[in-house]
């Protein structure tokens, strides 16, 4: 069947091959949660943190196969969007679209206030340029500082993909041999084996604080792989490059983030950590494999960590602002967002959605709280993302049988509701006292929709299909309850549920969730139809 909008205009460019789009997640999975992550996660749960990499790992890798299946069927730009729309129409698509764009979104000036941060500790920078106030905030010097790496972020994102993709390319192969570069030298200059059972322990804070890890660093350092499918649109091969691009950045990620959490766990001073893990660096908590190589003797290294500092979270930055910019142009393009954000250049390029990206991006450097608090609205915004992906999978495996999926996930009708439990189980830990915030941005996106429908002509407008999206209300508002019931969080939560019941709990309400979402998801007819406005993006290559 004819698209309706394959005349309509310039088109997305395929350029990206194989290696453009592993190098764009993990380009992503490392940034500044690699320079942070094993120092928070060591001050939850001690030793046992290299448990919570672990289970981290096996939560992505189940939600990373769900995301290559959908990826390599479905290649469209903002496919974390559009994936819900196919299965459950224009409302779904926008919540999970919106739970999308507000992680995406949030993550570059997050990525370049970082950069500017491990700045801060090079004492040149903080005597001339004065980048932060007493706290973590921005001064005006600094705002003009982030402001500066935005715009540099825009133009690359302006002049198109490839360029994106390419100057990305050059940054991760920096990205990654740095992390692996310090693992060698603290492995060889300092590691002390009884750290792993030294301040209470091996897991001094019980599964408690191993579950309680993820949601301050862990989760955030490992998230990004989906960023392949974002700009699935724009790859050459993406049948075949999209899944491989995706497991193969999974890997080298989980590997190096393993790794890193053991170099950093066997170099600290003994002394540091004898009674507990709240303080394991004294000084330099804000660089601290930086603090640890001049401690091992390599000050040489400490430069480099410094100049990575820069460059990693700037560049998962850059990458950031070109992926929401995808999901607002895919929202646009369904008009339950204004539909200028819809329309691309004679480029190929999603230009207004890029300006918006920098624009919002501007407004996150305005004093919000601290990197890590940042961090944990972060994850739990993205586990919600994640968990549309395997109701997604399932639904249309079931509604769109015929379609050639490229690579199925295996035993997926085990690993999707494994998937949607897991996401659950990330938003749990993170606590009450997040996602209540996370719920108020997604009632304030509601509210978006509806000015975006009442300002769309009758005819451009998608009909609402409401029995879809029953589903989603239960199951944020019993998120929420289960939250505030349950023994995670820093305030709000009342502790009610016995631990290890509170984990039965979730799994048991995920579960239920799952399975009537997948029972509630459009017709074939609908999900055809679906497809068939898409045309345009998905006439793949033979």
């Amino acid at each position: 069947m004819q698209s309706a909008r394959s005349d309509a205009g310039p088109q997305l460019r395929r350029s990206v091959g194989f290696y453009g789009l592993m190098f764009v997640s993990l380009g992503s999975i490392i940034g500044s949660g690699w320079l942070l992550g094993a120092l928070k996660a060591a001050k939850v749960a001690g030793p046992a943190s290299l448990l919570s990499w672990i289970l981290t790992a096996v939560i992505m890798a189940t939600l990373a196969l769900v995301h290559a299946e959908l990826g390599a069927a479905y290649p469209m730009a903002g496919g974390t969007a559009r994936f819900p729309a196919l299965a459950y129409g224009v409302l779904g698509g926008f919540a999970g679209g919106w739970v999308a764009w507000l992680q995406a979104v949030a993550l570059a000036p997050v990525e370049v206030e970082a950069s500017l941060q491990y700045l801060d500790n090079i004492s040149w920078i903080k005597q001339h340029l004065n980048l932060l106030s007493g706290g973590e905030t921005l001064t005006a010097s600094g705002f003009g500082w982030a402001t500066l790496l935005m715009a540099i972020f825009t133009v690359i994102n302006l002049i198109g993909v490839k360029l994106l993709s390419e100057s990305n390319s050059a940054t991760v192969i920096w990205k990654v041999a740095v992390p692996v570069l310090t693992v060698v030298v603290l492995l060889s200059l300092r590691f002390h084996p009884g750290n792993f059972s030294a301040g209470g322990g091996f897991a001094p804070a019980g599964a408690h604080g191993i579950f309680a890890a993820l949601p301050v660093g862990v989760v955030f350092a490992l998230q990004g792989f989906e960023q392949a499918v974002q700009i699935g649109g724009e790859s050459r091969n993406p049948q075949k490059d999209i899944s491989r691009a995706i497991i193969t950045a999974m890997i080298i990620g989980t590997i190096v983030y393993l790794l890193l959490e053991i170099a950093f766990i066997g170099s600290l001073d003994p002394a540091s950590i004898v009674k507990n893990w709240d303080n394991p660096i004294t000084q330099g908590s804000f660089g601290p494999y930086a603090t640890l190589a001049t401690l091992a003797g390599a000050g040489w290294l400490a430069y480099i960590l410094y100049a990575d500092a820069f460059v990693s979270p700037a560049g998962t930055g850059l990458l950031y602002l070109g992926t929401s910019s995808r999901l607002s142009y895919a929202m646009g393009r369904e008009k339950v967002l204004p539909k200028q954000l819809g329309k691309l250049s004679v480029r190929g390029v999603p230009v207004w959605s890029i300006v918006l990206s920098f624009v919002v991006g501007e407004i996150m450097f305005l004093p919000f709280p601290s990197w890590q608090n940042l961090v944990e609205v972060i994850t739990s915004a993205t586990a919600l993302m994640y968990a549309f992906a395997p109701v997604s999978m399932i639904a249309l495996r079931k509604r769109d049988p015929d379609r050639a999926r490229p690579y199925r996930a295996p035993a997926g009708n085990v690993l999707a509701p494994a998937g949607f439990v897991a996401a659950n189980l990330i938003i749990y830990w993170t606590g009450f006292d997040i996602i209540w915030k996370i719920m108020v941005a997604i009632v304030a996106g509601f509210v978006l929709f509806l000015i975006a429908r009442a300002t769309t002509k009758s005819a451009d407008r998608l009909p609402v299909d409401w029995k879809a999206v029953m589903w989603i209300p239960p199951w944020l508002g019993g998120s929420v309850l289960i939250s505030w019931l349950g023994r995670y969080g820093d305030g709000g939560n009342i502790n009610a549920l016995p631990e290890w019941w509170d984990l039965a709990v979730v799994i048991v309400f995920s579960l239920a969730v799952f399975y009537w979402a997948v029972s509630l998801a459009v017709d074939g007819a609908k999900v055809q139809e679906a497809i068939d406005r898409e045309t345009d993006e998905l006439a793949l290559q033979p």
